[in-house]
């Protein structure tokens, strides 16, 4: 899974109200360990507060790449 396609994933989820602040910033904090070198967007949500809904949705837009729409179609009937 890219990170373009879970972050609008989590985009949708947080204008959807299905799902939570708490959730992004846990991603964000499994992706810097994992991710070979941290970039700017990841550093900024782990350190966003729950209540930081508007600051996390303008860094999930920072994330480059290009949306898998199959990928997040899926993503978004599974949480459904």
């Amino acid at each position: 899974m890219d990170y373009r396609t879970k972050a609008e994933f989590f985009r949708r989820g947080i204008t959807g109200g299905f799902i939570d602040a708490a959730e992004v910033i846990a991603w964000s904090d499994e992706v810097i360990v994992a991710a070979p070198k941290a970039e700017d967007w990841m550093v900024e949500i782990s350190s966003c507060g729950t209540d930081d809904r508007l600051a996390i949705l303008g860094h999930l837009n920072a994330v480059k790449g290009v949306v898998d729409e199959a990928a997040l179609a899926e993503m978004l009937k599974a949480r459904g």
